[in-house]
């Protein structure tokens, strides 16, 4: 039997295991253990064997054949039933990863797995879901080699170093048993749990379809009318928002020719302002009474790209840089994952944010996704970014904010993505996009309902969220418990682990006996030929 060492990161306590268990290494309990095959000719067209790759197990610790490539059928190693497959590589986090393979597939494996083939009598449920657990609680990310790319262990290590607690067969049973029953008692809670998620967030996109479409609170002309007052409609407004927009150009420009000492003669210069375009209107369905269509293009001041730096200007102090995901829902900074800039004085009056700018993911993972900037960090966007500042009141930067988190919303900002493998969203598209106007007063009520609405939501999402993180952590607590003998009683009669290993490793070393001796016998024929 090899010697382990736990370390201070291996979650189960050892010192006290039930009579019959015995702690060893990975290897003692196994019959062969191989890694995989490095094929970069992988095809998605379901010609040839299933490859599987990290990805195809999932953070259950099962198969997902989901996402599937394949390789030429005469490629690879093969899966069989009572195999352990073990993720070897790829991030850190992801490392120790384990399924157990429960039925017979014509299944080849990528070289970022391990195939374990169990010993006789250890059951392969058993050593994948303790794989499994050591990875769910973070042993792994302290056994693995860190290279330049990426982070491994090697089958040796695995096989070496890494304690599997062994308990007699027929409780090897009797463990998995419990295990996969209260399991599927889990995985029915966290469907419930997922449902409901489901459920928030179609009400939440119905709250704001609804409040764009004018339907979430009284109109502002059908308030007017029974109150018998006028009212500024949106065509009013915008058209007051296009009046202060080119009144606020023309200041801007005027003191900057006089900054320069270059006064005006005359009010030609006037002709350089750049009027917006209105969006087409074609084809978009009807608006209630009071409202109007615009765009950003007309509502804004300016827009801008966030200014591109390298990673290693990023120092620990500074001005912050922004990405979508560093601006919570209330357009307030998370200051724990923003990184920071040291930035010229220019940089900083050219790219800072002020409270009711926006910004939009322009591409990478999230894009598309829109935030409110309404914090007194000091701060500006980062490279992935557009940012607008609009010509308007925080009232209408707010709503249009919410319009951009709407379906309607979302789904014009996505439609307008451009390129194949590195899709983009550019400024004058999203500008372009026809938003629905209301008057002022009544997007002031719409933002009162839509927060009204969204803070139950919240809440709610808030709990399901914290209800999953403990089916998660009850999750680890069963496979800590039957790892240390304490899910199931124990059967005296049962034959210890101890005898059960010695079978083992009698059997490999039979098996590599007559691997030697059949090498031995294809050399002397070689040898005869020659």
């Amino acid at each position: 039997m090899r010697s382990i060492e736990t370390g201070q990161h291996y979650p189960l306590a050892l010192d006290d295991l039930p009579p019959g268990w015995i702690a060893t290494a990975v290897g003692d309990a196994l019959e062969c253990i191989n890694p995989g095959f490095p094929s970069g000719r992988h095809n998605q067209d379901g010609i040839g064997v299933p490859h599987l790759r990290p990805m195809n197990v999932d953070r259950q610790g099962r198969i997902d054949l989901s996402v599937l490539k394949y390789v030429a059928a005469n490629e690879g190693a093969r899966l069989k039933k009572g195999d352990v497959l073990f993720n070897n590589t790829n991030s850190a986090e992801l490392i120790g990863k384990t399924a157990a393979i429960e039925r017979d597939e014509d299944w080849a494996f990528s070289n970022h797995m391990t195939r374990l083939r169990p010993g006789v009598g250890v059951s392969s449920k058993f050593m994948a879901f303790q794989l499994h657990f050591l990875w769910m609680a973070g042993y792994f990310l302290h056994r693995c080699t860190h290279h330049v790319n990426q982070a491994s262990i090697s089958s040796g290590v695995l096989a070496e170093t890494v304690p599997l607690v062994v308990a007699p067969t027929r409780e090897q049973g009797r463990i998995v048993a419990e295990i996969e029953k209260q399991f599927t008692r889990l995985d029915a809670a966290l469907a419930a749990l997922k449902r409901a998620q489901a459920n928030l967030k179609r009400y939440r996109a119905a709250v704001l379809k609804a409040a764009c479409e004018g339907r979430l609170v009284p109109t502002e002309g059908e308030l007017a009318r029974k109150e018998g007052r006028s009212y500024e409609t949106g065509e009013q407004l915008l058209a007051r928002i296009l009046k202060e927009r080119r009144a606020k150009w023309e200041a801007d420009h005027l003191a900057k020719m006089i900054a320069a000492g270059k006064p005006p003669k005359n009010d030609d210069w006037k002709k350089r302002y750049k009027e917006p375009i209105p969006p087409h209107t074609i084809n978009q369905p009807p608006l209630p009474g009071g409202w109007t269509w615009a765009n950003v293009d007309e509502l804004k001041l300016f827009s801008i790209y966030g200014p591109r730096f390298s990673s290693d200007d990023y120092s620990a102090s500074g001005t912050v840089v922004l990405r979508t995901t560093d601006i919570s829902e209330s357009g307030k900074v998370d200051l724990s994952s923003a990184p920071r800039l040291k930035l010229t004085t220019n940089d900083l009056a050219k790219y800072r944010l002020t409270a009711g700018d926006l910004v939009f993911t322009r591409t990478g993972a999230t894009i598309g996704k829109t935030a409110i900037f309404d914090d007194d960090v000091q701060a500006i966007p980062g490279a992935y970014l557009i940012h607008v500042r609009l010509a308007t009141k925080a009232t209408t930067a707010w709503y249009i904010y919410r319009f951009f988190q709407s379906v309607s919303g979302q789904s014009r900002l996505l439609a307008g993505r451009l390129g194949i493998g590195q899709p983009n969203l550019n400024a004058p598209t999203i500008e372009a996009i026809p938003i629905p106007l209301p008057p002022v007063f009544e997007q002031q009520r719409i933002l009162a309902a839509i927060d009204a609405h969204l803070t139950i939501v919240e809440k709610e999402m808030g709990q399901v969220s914290e209800l999953c993180r403990k089916a998660d952590r009850l999750r680890q607590s069963i496979l800590k418990h039957a790892f240390e003998g304490k899910l199931v009683p124990q059967d005296p009669s049962d034959e210890p682990a101890s005898v059960l290993l010695e079978c083992i490793r009698a059997e490999r070393n039979k098996l590599a006996k007559t691997y030697v001796a059949g090498r031995r016998g294809k050399r002397t024929v070689e040898g005869d030929g020659r």
